[in-house]
């Protein structure tokens, strides 16, 4: 089956796995789950927990165990992806990973107390990497399915769906926890359980929109003798290229340190508010709700702004902006202060993940090997995950406040931002690009 870029009813298909995945995102890692987390994990006296026979404060466990996944992801994804792009299997691998996360979601339904804990870690990291793991044959797809011009619009809407799906589910979810007599629920741990049981079920369902027209094998490949040692050439080939294109070098270097700090704020940002300000969990949700509407509108905002302006310039803009976002983390003291920032975030978060992704399938080469080249990328940005998150929980281990974590996040903004104006070629600086 061959691809005709611009195919609406592909773009559509495509961008409905965002609606999809993104339960994953906002009730596992950024709403429902961490609340509940640190709920089964603390108590009023102690926050400390013992896994594997070492304690751990809860807070610094989570981002640990988060690291842990994402340095997995960054070590396989590679290899499947030159294996994906030589086999012509990268629906085959995007499906494996769709279904080990939904699943692993699903497990969570049994971590109930700290005696199951073992499951809440282990589900939550096999969740991250198949969540992770689809997302690098999902992003491969863009250029395949788009002309150039229309990347920043189609990634856009990608992230708005996912935004405005999660969002649906979320709001049901929430509605289940805070008034479960009306389902008829009585056992306070039910509710929020149940609720990591239809992320995987939503998950797994949506994704079958995207499955059904989405083609297996976009160029025709024939795969002839050792697929994984084909693969591995497959990869050196794209590393190789990568090594002779300055722009995409130092682009990747920018994604990395803004890796390290955007997905550190996503994944923590609730356990912050949670742990510095002594938020309630209504409170939390609130603040997470207001990120995902918000962020919708900068999705596109943004996507337009770098039809006027350009995408580099656009990512400076939302890099600095980023940096100031970590300023007020540090020095947020109210739940209305926490309330504002959180406004502040929804607006970049959309444009910056949106943008990232289709700046980068704007400026690779000519090339059929998409998986790869988009492995790398998500290389960047799990590895730019694990140093964040170990950072975040290991400067929380050793000053005892979270606060100080975020100057870190601070430094990695700034990097990231004097990387992207080191990019060589001025092409990438207009909005024709």
């Amino acid at each position: 089956m061959i691809i005709r870029k611009g195919d609406k009813k592909t773009i559509r298909g495509w961008a409905m796995y965002d609606w999809a995945n993104s339960v994953y995102s906002l009730v596992i890692t950024s709403t429902i789950f961490p609340i509940y987390y640190n709920a089964v994990t603390s108590s009023e006296t102690t926050d400390v927990v013992q896994f594997l026979g070492r304690d751990f404060s809860n807070t610094a466990l989570y981002s640990y165990s988060l690291s842990f996944a994402f340095l997995l992801v960054a070590l396989i994804s590679p290899l499947l992806s030159g294996i994906a792009d030589y086999g012509g299997y990268k629906k085959q691998f995007m499906k494996f990973f769709c279904y080990l996360g939904a699943i692993s979601c699903m497990s969570l339904f049994f971590f109930v107390n700290e005696g199951t804990l073992w499951i809440g870690i282990l589900g939550l990291i096999l969740a991250t990497v198949g969540y992770s793991g689809s997302i690098v044959f999902y992003n491969a797809y863009l250029p395949e399915i788009a002309e150039p011009k229309d990347h920043d619009r189609v990634s856009a809407k990608g992230y708005a769906l996912g935004y405005i799906g999660s969002s649906l589910l979320l709001i049901f979810n929430l509605h289940m926890v805070i008034t479960p007599e009306f389902y008829g629920i009585s056992d306070d741990s039910f509710a929020p359980r149940f609720s990591f049981l239809m992320v995987g079920l939503w998950w797994i369902g949506f994704a079958q929109i995207s499955f059904k027209v989405l083609p297996g094998n976009v160029f025709g490949r024939m795969p002839k003798g050792n697929v994984i040692f084909k693969g591995y050439r497959e990869l050196r080939k794209v590393w190789a290229e990568l090594g002779e294109s300055p722009h995409l070098k130092r682009y990747l270097l920018f994604f990395f340190f803004i890796s390290m700090g955007v997905q550190t704020v996503m994944y923590v940002a609730a356990i912050f508010g949670d742990k510095e300000l002594k938020m309630e969990a209504g409170q939390l949700i609130t603040t997470v709700l207001i990120i995902q509407f918000v962020a919708i509108g900068g999705a596109y905002f943004f996507s337009w702004l770098s039809s006027r302006i350009g995408n580099i310039a656009v990512l400076g803009i939302l890099s600095f902006i980023w940096i100031l976002v970590c300023i007020g983390a540090y020095n947020v003291s109210t739940v209305n202060g926490f309330y504002i920032l959180a406004f502040v975030v929804g607006s970049v978060m959309g444009g910056i993940q949106s943008l990232s992704r289709s700046t980068y399938s704007k400026i690779l080469p000519e090339t059929i090997d998409h998986a790869s080249y988009f492995s790398f990328y998500d290389v960047c940005e799990k590895v730019g995950i694990v140093l964040g998150t170990a950072s975040y929980g290991l400067i929380e281990e050793l000053t005892g406040s979270m606060r100080n974590s975020v100057v870190a996040l601070t430094v990695f903004f700034i990097v990231g931002l004097i990387m992207l104006f080191r990019i060589p070629s001025r092409k990438f600086l207009s909005p024709e690009a």
